[in-house]
Protein backbone atom coordinates (compact mmCIF):
# COMPACT_ATOMS: atom_id res chain seq x y z
CA UNK A 1 0.00 0.00 0.00
CA UNK A 2 1.43 3.66 -0.99
CA UNK A 3 1.42 6.76 1.10
CA UNK A 4 -2.03 8.41 -0.71
CA UNK A 5 -3.87 4.18 -0.10
CA UNK A 6 -2.77 4.76 3.50
CA UNK A 7 -3.87 8.51 4.15
CA UNK A 8 -7.01 7.81 2.03
CA UNK A 9 -7.57 4.63 4.54
CA UNK A 10 -7.28 6.52 7.42
CA UNK A 11 -9.52 9.20 6.33
CA UNK A 12 -11.86 7.00 5.55
CA UNK A 13 -11.92 4.65 8.26
CA UNK A 14 -11.70 7.74 11.11
CA UNK A 15 -14.02 7.88 13.62
CA UNK A 16 -16.04 11.51 14.49
CA UNK A 17 -14.83 13.23 17.45
CA UNK A 18 -18.04 13.99 19.71
CA UNK A 19 -18.22 16.68 22.55
CA UNK A 20 -17.20 14.72 25.77
CA UNK A 21 -19.42 17.43 27.84
CA UNK A 22 -22.68 16.26 25.72
CA UNK A 23 -21.94 12.66 26.32
CA UNK A 24 -24.30 12.32 29.55
CA UNK A 25 -27.72 11.54 28.73
CA UNK A 26 -30.59 12.33 30.98
CA UNK A 27 -34.26 9.90 31.22
CA UNK A 28 -37.01 12.07 30.40
CA UNK A 29 -36.98 16.66 30.75
CA UNK A 30 -34.66 18.19 33.20
CA UNK A 31 -33.72 21.90 34.09
CA UNK A 32 -30.04 23.31 34.56
CA UNK A 33 -30.25 25.15 37.89
CA UNK A 34 -27.33 27.83 36.87
CA UNK A 35 -29.01 29.20 33.46
CA UNK A 36 -32.36 27.44 33.56
CA UNK A 37 -32.10 25.97 30.22
CA UNK A 38 -34.68 22.96 29.48
CA UNK A 39 -33.48 19.16 28.45
CA UNK A 40 -36.49 17.67 26.72
CA UNK A 41 -36.38 15.01 24.00
CA UNK A 42 -32.65 14.62 23.44
CA UNK A 43 -32.05 18.94 23.03
CA UNK A 44 -30.98 21.39 25.55
CA UNK A 45 -33.56 24.56 24.67
CA UNK A 46 -34.36 27.81 26.31
CA UNK A 47 -38.01 27.58 25.75
CA UNK A 48 -39.92 25.23 27.69
CA UNK A 49 -42.19 22.95 25.76
CA UNK A 50 -45.85 23.01 26.40
CA UNK A 51 -46.56 19.85 27.58
CA UNK A 52 -43.27 19.60 30.13
CA UNK A 53 -43.55 19.11 33.44
CA UNK A 54 -41.39 21.64 35.30
CA UNK A 55 -41.95 20.12 38.58
CA UNK A 56 -41.10 17.04 37.93
CA UNK A 57 -38.11 17.64 35.97
CA UNK A 58 -34.65 16.87 37.57
CA UNK A 59 -31.97 19.20 37.75
CA UNK A 60 -29.13 18.41 35.55
CA UNK A 61 -26.10 20.91 35.07
CA UNK A 62 -26.37 21.34 31.34
CA UNK A 63 -22.84 20.75 29.19
CA UNK A 64 -21.85 24.58 28.37
CA UNK A 65 -22.66 25.59 32.56
CA UNK A 66 -20.23 22.56 33.24
CA UNK A 67 -17.29 23.50 30.51
CA UNK A 68 -17.64 26.97 32.03
CA UNK A 69 -17.43 25.67 35.49
CA UNK A 70 -14.43 23.61 34.31
CA UNK A 71 -13.10 26.61 32.20
CA UNK A 72 -12.38 24.20 29.17
CA UNK A 73 -13.45 25.79 26.13
CA UNK A 74 -14.79 23.95 22.67
CA UNK A 75 -13.34 26.66 20.73
CA UNK A 76 -11.40 29.52 20.88
CA UNK A 77 -11.04 32.58 18.98
CA UNK A 78 -7.53 34.52 19.10
CA UNK A 79 -8.10 38.37 17.29
CA UNK A 80 -5.20 40.25 16.42
CA UNK A 81 -3.54 43.15 13.98
CA UNK A 82 -3.24 46.55 13.91
CA UNK A 83 -6.99 46.88 13.21
CA UNK A 84 -7.88 45.76 16.04
CA UNK A 85 -6.37 47.99 18.70
CA UNK A 86 -8.13 50.91 16.03
CA UNK A 87 -11.66 49.07 16.01
CA UNK A 88 -11.61 47.11 19.43
CA UNK A 89 -15.19 48.55 20.77
CA UNK A 90 -16.67 47.91 17.48
CA UNK A 91 -15.29 44.09 17.12
CA UNK A 92 -16.39 43.44 20.69
CA UNK A 93 -20.10 44.60 20.01
CA UNK A 94 -19.97 42.66 17.29
CA UNK A 95 -18.63 39.88 18.87
CA UNK A 96 -21.56 40.09 21.84
CA UNK A 97 -24.08 40.85 19.57
CA UNK A 98 -23.40 37.63 17.49
CA UNK A 99 -23.31 35.36 20.82
CA UNK A 100 -26.58 37.01 21.31
CA UNK A 101 -28.36 35.86 18.18
CA UNK A 102 -26.39 32.19 18.42
CA UNK A 103 -27.28 31.76 22.20
CA UNK A 104 -31.03 32.69 21.64
CA UNK A 105 -31.46 29.71 19.21
CA UNK A 106 -28.42 27.25 20.49
CA UNK A 107 -28.80 27.03 24.69
CA UNK A 108 -25.28 25.46 24.50
CA UNK A 109 -23.49 28.37 22.43
CA UNK A 110 -21.87 30.81 24.56
CA UNK A 111 -19.10 32.96 25.24
CA UNK A 112 -17.05 31.86 28.51
CA UNK A 113 -14.54 35.06 28.54
CA UNK A 114 -12.72 37.53 26.33
CA UNK A 115 -9.21 38.24 27.72
CA UNK A 116 -6.65 40.53 26.74
CA UNK A 117 -3.64 39.12 25.48
CA UNK A 118 0.19 41.00 24.40
CA UNK A 119 -1.54 42.47 20.99
CA UNK A 120 -4.12 40.19 20.72
CA UNK A 121 -8.09 39.50 22.09
CA UNK A 122 -8.82 35.64 22.47
CA UNK A 123 -12.35 35.01 23.01
CA UNK A 124 -13.30 31.32 24.49
CA UNK A 125 -16.60 29.67 23.64
CA UNK A 126 -18.46 26.50 25.41
CA UNK A 127 -19.03 25.14 21.05
CA UNK A 128 -17.37 25.23 18.48
CA UNK A 129 -20.75 26.45 16.50
CA UNK A 130 -20.27 29.63 17.89
CA UNK A 131 -16.21 29.55 17.23
CA UNK A 132 -16.92 29.13 14.06
CA UNK A 133 -19.81 31.59 13.13
CA UNK A 134 -17.95 34.61 14.84
CA UNK A 135 -15.00 33.64 12.80
CA UNK A 136 -17.30 34.52 9.43
CA UNK A 137 -19.27 37.24 11.27
CA UNK A 138 -15.77 38.84 11.50
CA UNK A 139 -14.61 38.24 7.97
CA UNK A 140 -18.55 39.29 6.65
CA UNK A 141 -18.10 42.83 8.69
CA UNK A 142 -14.37 43.84 9.07
CA UNK A 143 -12.51 41.35 6.39
CA UNK A 144 -9.22 40.18 7.31
CA UNK A 145 -7.83 36.33 7.15
CA UNK A 146 -9.12 33.49 8.92
CA UNK A 147 -8.04 30.14 9.68
CA UNK A 148 -9.67 27.88 11.20
CA UNK A 149 -8.15 24.14 12.82
CA UNK A 150 -10.17 21.32 14.14
CA UNK A 151 -8.61 19.46 16.38
CA UNK A 152 -7.86 15.86 15.60
CA UNK A 153 -7.80 14.08 18.77
CA UNK A 154 -10.12 15.86 20.74
CA UNK A 155 -13.34 18.27 20.44
CA UNK A 156 -12.48 21.72 19.59
CA UNK A 157 -11.89 24.44 16.89
CA UNK A 158 -8.97 26.96 17.04
CA UNK A 159 -9.69 30.14 14.71
CA UNK A 160 -7.23 32.64 14.22
CA UNK A 161 -8.81 35.91 12.80
CA UNK A 162 -6.06 38.99 11.75
CA UNK A 163 -6.58 42.16 9.84
CA UNK A 164 -3.80 44.82 9.21
CA UNK A 165 -4.61 48.34 8.47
Amino acid sequence: MDKFQQSQKSKLFKTSTHDPYCSQRVEGSAICPQCDAVYQAGNWTWKHPENTVIHDAQTVTCPACRRIDDNMPAGTLTLSGSFLLKHRNEIINLIKNTEKKEKAEHALERIIGLTDSAAALIVTTTGIHLANRLGHALEAAFKGNSDYRYGDDKYGLSVNWTRDE
